[in-house]
């Protein structure tokens, strides 16, 4: 009997920890497989290049799934929020209103969501979709069928500039504000009475509703913070491009999904959390990466990346089921 406890023990263990084993398995294959990818410089790019943008992505849909729901129009928060904020400046505006104005454009997707759900009662999957093919086409009707919105290069205000390619102390810019998002979001689900509410949420809805508690409210503030979070991501992406394209917030839905997912392998509950997600957008920054050196054909890599995001799964579903048994 106590041999088959320490057998469940040493198995839930490895099915908590399987994902940081991932993140030691891909780094070490890529080190030995691409000469370049163990210099300063490709390590710095993973981070602010694969890495920062995806981590603020996947902290917003990270909000809205341990609510018990999903995102799927944290890609429209990212293009609205890019253009009221490339809108402004090229307006001659000056930056700080343009944060605003991008912060509550995020915000305003999120309220839409939070209408549909909380008030009107529709499925978070499907409200999301739904705001997802509308924010598609407001983009193509604002923009002429989606063309790209230009700053001009000697038009871009230095603050501008500052937000994409700045440094503090020798630490990119981009990097500090996905560092303090990620503590921040941490900061409210493990310090803050609202924070548990959700979690909460996310695991037994009836018992939250029945405690009295406004489950309603609660959830939808928590996709107008998801929006906010995700409009982050869209001003560090246009001040560093110095661009608006149409929909090219959705490239992060797909990975953001993946790393929130991957990232429940990191709770004994199977439960998202903020540490977990933060490992599998590494996980999938590093894969990436190391494909593009590797010199492998695009189509492939998303094979790679696919497979990569199985594996990890079915590794933790596998174990958490021998742990049950």
């Amino acid at each position: 009997m106590s041999a088959s406890i320490s057998a469940g023990r040493l198995i839930a263990r490895l099915s908590r920890y399987g994902l940081i084993l991932a993140l030691i398995a891909v780094f070490s294959i890529f080190s030995a497989a691409a000469p370049t990818f163990l210099t300063t410089g490709n390590l710095q790019s993973i981070l602010v290049n694969n890495f920062t943008l995806l981590a603020i992505v996947s902290i917003a849909m990270t909000l809205a799934v341990s609510a018990g729901g999903i995102d799927l129009s944290v890609g429209t928060a990212v293009d609205f929020a890019s253009f009221a904020f490339v809108s402004l400046v090229l307006a001659g505006q000056p930056v700080a209103l343009a944060l605003l104005a991008a912060l509550l454009a995020g915000a305003l997707v999120g309220a839409f969501n939070a209408i549909l759900i909380s008030a009107i009662g529709v499925s978070p999957f499907l409200a999301t979709l739904g705001t997802l093919f509308i924010g598609r086409s407001i983009q193509q009707l604002l923009t002429n069928g989606g063309n790209p919105v230009y700053l001009a290069p000697n038009g871009v205000p230095e603050a501008f500039r500052f937000l994409g390619h700045g440094t503090i102390a020798g630490l990119p810019v981009p990097l500090l504000i996905a560092a303090v998002v990620i503590s921040s979001v941490a900061v409210l689900y493990s310090r803050t009475r609202f924070g548990r509410v959700v979690l909460s949420i996310g695991l037994q809805p009836s018992v939250v509703r029945y405690s009295g508690i406004a489950l309603g409210r609660d959830v939808a503030v928590i996709f107008i913070l998801a929006g906010t979070v995700a409009a982050i991501a869209g001003i560090i992406l246009t001040s560093t491009v110095t661009v608006y394209i149409p929909s090219s917030g959705n490239a992060f839905l797909l990975n953001a999904i993946g790393a929130t997912f991957i990232g429940t392998t990191f709770s004994p509950l199977g439960r998202p959390n903020v540490a977990g997600t933060v490992l599998g957008v590494l996980l999938l920054s590093i894969v990436s990466n190391g494909l593009l050196l590797t010199g492998l054909n695009f189509y492939w890599q998303q094979v790679g990346t696919g497979s990569l995001i199985f594996a990890v799964l079915a590794f933790s579903f596998i174990n958490q089921k021998a742990v049950g048994a």
